[in-house]
C-alpha cells in the first residue's frame, strides 16, 4: 500500500545520529532523529526537540572541557579525590550524568559550515537551514497536502524514520578523552516505517494543531513525515501517547514452558502524535520558507 510513498518519501528524509558518553565510564550510547527537506536551499523541519538536543549538545561539551580544565590543575595529592568529589558536585556529575554528545547529520548537504534554527513557540516543530554547504545530498522534496479537510477518522497513513540505530562508526578516543566519528564501522541504520489509522485530532485553544494515530511513534522516528499512499506530506511524527487501558493483571498464574508461573502486566495502549500539516505549513510561512503543496 506505501510502497511508493516510501521510496518517495526516503528521496527527501534523512537521518540525525547522535553519539553520547556518561560520566560513568567510556561506553558510547548510539541514538537518532529524523528531518525531511522541504525546498531546494537546504531547508528541513525537525522536531523542536531534537533541535534542543543539537543545542544542547554544544552546550555539554563546552562544560565537560572545562571541567577536565578544572580537574588538571588539582594537585595530584593525598586530597586528590576530596578536591575531585568536590569538583563532580560543583558541576552536577553522577554516573548517569551525559558530558559529551556529538551528532551527525547524514546525506544532508556537502560541506556545510553552520546551521541556523527557528523554533515554534508552541508546538514541538522546527526549522533547520543549513549554511555554506557545496552541494545538497537529498533527492526529492517534501509535497505537503493542500486541503487538510480531507483529513478523516479511518485514514490510513504513514511514517518513517530511523529507530533501531545500527551505526557503529564511532569510538572513544582515550588519548584525547574524547569521543570520535570513525571512518570504520557501519556508518547507515535502516529506514524504518510504520502505518496507523487517524484516530483523534489533537488541539488546543488555537485549534486543531494534531493528528493521532493508533500505532505508536518510534523512537528515533521524530521529525519524520507523516504521508499517505501517494505521499503526501500530512503531518510530521513528535511524541507516543500511553493511555492505561485497564486491563490489569497482578499475580496471575500462566502456563509458561510447562511450568505454572505468576505474571504482573499493566496494558498500555501506544498512540503516535503527530504535528499537523496546518501548523507546518502556517510556520513555513512565517519564516519565509518555500514550501510545496499538492
Amino acid at each position: 500500500m506505501f510502497v511508493e510513498a516510501i521510496e518517495k518519501a526516503l528521496q527527501f528524509t534523512r537521518p540525525l545520529h547522535s553519539i553520547i558518553r556518561t560520566y560513568g565510564g567510556k561506553q558510547i550510547i548510539p541514538g537518532s532523529g529524523t528531518l525531511f527537506f522541504v525546498n531546494e536551499q537546504a531547508c528541513a523541519i525537525t522536531c523542536k526537540h531534537i533541535i534542543e538536543i543539537l543545542i544542547d549538545a554544544e552546550n555539554k561539551n563546552n562544560r565537560y572541557r572545562q571541567f577536565v580544565a578544572e580537574r588538571n590543575q588539582l594537585p595530584k595529592d593525598g586530597k586528590f579525590k576530596k578536591a575531585l568529589q568536590g569538583l563532580e558536585l560543583k558541576y552536577h556529575y553522577h554516573e548517569s550524568t551525559i558530558i559529551q554528545m556529538k551528532n551527525s547529520f547524514v546525506d544532508c548537504v556537502d560541506g556545510f559550515e553552520s546551521f541556523t534554527c527557528d523554533v515554534h513557540p508552541l508546538y514541538d516543530l522546527g526549522i533547520i537551514r543549513f549554511n555554506g554547504y557545496k552541494q545538497i545530498r537529498y533527492k526529492g522534496l517534501a509535497t505537503f497536502l493542500k486541503d487538510s479537510s480531507t483529513i478523516k477518522q479511518g485514514k490510513m497513513l504513514c511514517r518513517i524514520g530511523y529507530p533501531f540505530p545500527e551505526f557503529s562508526n564511532f569510538k572513544y578516543n582515550e588519548a584525547t578523552d574524547d569521543i570520535e566519528w570513525s571512518s570504520e564501522g557501519l556508518s547507515n541504520s535502516p529506514v524504518f516505517p510504520i502505518e496507523g489509522m487517524v484516530t483523534r485530532f489533537l488541539g488546543d485553544q488555537h485549534g486543531i494543531a494534531g493528528i493521532e494515530l493508533s500505532t505508536p511513534g518510534l523512537r528515533g522516528q521524530s521529525g519524520g513525515p507523516l504521508f499517505d499512499d501517494k505521499g503526501a506530506v500530512y503531518g510530521m511524527q513528535s511524541s507516543t501517547k500511553h493511555l492505561h487501558l485497564g486491563f490489569d493483571m497482578e499475580d496471575k498464574e500462566i502456563l509458561i514452558n510447562n511450568k505454572q508461573k505468576k505474571v504482573t502486566d499493566y496494558s498500555f495502549l501506544h498512540l503516535g502524535q503527530c504535528v499537523h500539516v496546518d501548523i507546518i505549513k502556517s510556520f513555513l510561512k512565517e519564516k519565509n520558507v518555500k514550501f510545496y503543496e499538492e
